[in-house]
């Protein structure tokens, strides 16, 4: 049994309840958890080392819900270092409070304390997740979100005899921590990965794991909704199941057109819902995943292993032979054409029961390029051949974390911890995807910048790929707080004379993470009608790590129904943790006025 600290008290958790059970008659159920974080010995690929989890599991529970619910989740940190906790395309209507970024909407949850989370559903439905949000610890502590639609609502396709969820995610060897935090000190490369697994085990094809392989058991005739979670920290993914065709209907918490196919790419953040009829022989099929790598052809250093588990049907059958691969529908490494194959026939459903509302008159332009950089080094003191550090940014700005979250400094009106000068448009236009780039556009300059933006604001906003130190890749963009249209996509050099006339405005692609393609733009829309500070950056956690990252500021509508909420009665202090003389009951609101005195 977990004590409850100090700061949580039992008022907080009966006015918790008294609110969920106004809730609960209101509009929607009400569900509390308790996650444990703590330290869990694990063994895979011959290794035997120590790995946060959650309540002991990797990958760690699913919350299960309706839409329109409410959660809180209440963290109890018994590990050895501070953590936060994101709930990934969750919009928290009014309460960025919840929302969890590390130094944006809040500080880490100690060592020894615990926060309550309240995570507020919305128009949310289908699979989406959770995940850890401060330094790379979401790479154990993750799980999925299964999001059913309303009590005496039904699927927009015909009702699935089961569901599966299954949630890929990247293996370390050693330290994943400390070698993160050695990489950002010397300025060197961040680590790659060495394994994928599906639902924590990294399958047949990969050392000493054999024995662990995952197995889903189905019977003949039914059919499967499959709730499929990219949990990577920095790859995109082909996923295939050999023999058996896949029918897309869902994505980050939404529903799409249905999209027949026989494999997906899946970007790191990103959610799919996939309807699979178990028809084939009795037998058992493998699962399998691999990197989709869209770096140059030459960059070969990236994580090459198959990640697998076995589909296994029910039955009395010989299991003499192996399970058949899917040889002929998972794509390869570098098929760029598979990728993109894929991700254009991406449409929502746009439907009477599921409508798009597409922005039309736009109050908002912008124009964001995504590239890696130099930060430079004094002295030429770093590591690499440069003597600077590599760094990424958007607008050549590369994100640097202050010592007090975004959403605490705005929300008491305190400066010093941010600026809201964030560019509407690079400092420099260039010929952004060519191949002879002068070297005046290598380098990038840090800062904390904000862009704000009036509520109910229109948005659209270009995001532009460069080749800068010919690190030109897809980047998965991800934004916290709202959705957004995919209303254009393509690749070269955005023409804004002639690419917005090929532009989706009818059915496009509401997502909450979306892919800049390699040399390529993407354009999006979305109004701004949640008020908070809301994260924007990169879901490949390397370029979140070098500053491919921003966060947007969303203003009070001038109603008490359209303002942030009220902050809860605690926040965890942003503090060394072990820094005397502090109460760990003040908040970080509190404590920076403390400051100030």
């Amino acid at each position: 049994m977990v004590s409850i600290s100090t700061h949580e008290t039992w008022s907080f958790l009966l006015s918790a309840f008294l609110i969920a059970q106004l809730l609960c008659i209101a509009r929607a159920d009400v569900h509390f958890y308790d996650f444990i974080l703590k330290e869990t010995n694990v063994t895979k690929l011959c290794e035997t080392k120590s790995i946060m989890t959650v309540n002991d599991s990797f990958p760690g529970p699913t919350i299960k819900v309706h839409k329109g619910d409410m959660v809180y989740v209440n963290v109890h940190n018994q590990g050895d270092y501070g953590v936060t906790l994101h709930w990934h395309g969750v919009k928290q209507p009014r309460n960025p409070w919840s929302d969890g970024p590390e130094f944006i909407t809040q500080c880490v949850i100690g060592p020894g304390t615990n926060f309550t989370y309240e995570v507020i559903f919305s128009d949310e439905e289908g699979t989406l997740w959770w995940h850890a949000h401060s330094d790379w610890t979401r790479a154990t502590v993750h799980g999925a979100i299964v999001i059913s639609p309303e009590p005496g609502k039904s699927y927009p396709f015909l009702e699935p005899d089961d569901d599966k969820v299954i949630v890929i995610a990247a293996w370390y060897m050693g330290d994943l921590k400390e070698l993160v935090d050695e990489a950002m000190m010397d300025a060197s490369d961040l680590p790659h990965s060495d394994g994928y697994t599906i639902n924590g085990e990294l399958g047949d094809f990969c050392n000493c794991s054999q024995e662990t392989t995952h197995h889903w058991y189905v019977d003949y005739g039914k059919t499967y909704l499959l709730r499929i979670i990219n949990a990577v920290m920095n790859a995109e993914l082909f996923f295939a199941i050999a023999g058996h065709n896949l029918t897309v209907v869902g994505m980050d918490g939404g529903y799409i057109k249905p999209i027949a196919t026989t494999y997906i790419m899946i970007s790191p953040g990103q959610t799919m819902d996939v309807l699979l009829t178990a028809n084939q022989s009795l037998g058992r099929y493998y699962i399998a995943t691999r990197q989709y790598s869209s770096e140059d052809a030459e960059v070969t250093g990236f994580d090459h292993s198959i990640g697998s588990a076995i589909l296994q049907y029910r039955g009395n059958y010989s299991l003499s032979s192996q399970p058949v691969f899917p040889n002929a529908t998972l794509p390869l490494y570098l098929d760029f054409g598979a990728a993109l194959r894929f991700t254009n026939q991406l449409r929502s459903l746009a439907n009477e029961d599921h409508p798009v509302d597409v922005p039309r008159d736009i109050s908002t332009r912008m124009f964001i390029t995504v590239s890696m950089g130099e930060i430079l080094c004094p002295n030429s003191s770093c590591t690499s051949v440069s003597g600077n550090k590599l760094g990424s940014s958007l607008n050549n700005v590369s994100w640097v974390n202050p010592s007090l979250d975004v959403l605490s400094a705005y929300y008491r009106n305190l400066s010093g911890t941010y600026t809201t000068d964030f560019p509407d448009w690079p400092p420099s236009m260039y010929n952004f995807t060519g191949d002879d780039l002068p070297d005046s556009v290598d380098m990038t300059y840090q800062g904390t910048k904000v862009k704000v933006l009036n509520y109910n604001e229109t948005v659209e906003i270009v995001f532009q790929g460069t080749n800068v130190l010919k690190g030109s890749v897809n980047h998965p963009m991800h934004m916290h707080g709202h959705s957004f249209y995919v209303v254009g996509t393509g690749h070269g050099n955005f023409d804004n004379e002639t690419d917005p006339g090929t532009y989706n405005l009818v059915d496009p692609p509401y997502v909450n993470t979306f892919g800049v393609p390699k040399n390529g733009w993407l354009a999006i829309r979305f109004t701004a009608n949640n008020p908070g500070v809301w994260f924007w950056h990169c879901h490949l956690d390397r370029h979140t790590s070098w500053g491919m990252d921003t966060a947007f500021i969303v203003k009070d509508g001038g109603t008490a129904e359209t303002s942030i909420r009220p902050p809860p009665a605690y926040m965890p202090p942003c503090m060394d943790m072990g820094s005397p003389g502090i109460s760990m009951q003040t908040s970080s609101i509190d404590q920076v006025e403390m400051q100030q005195l």
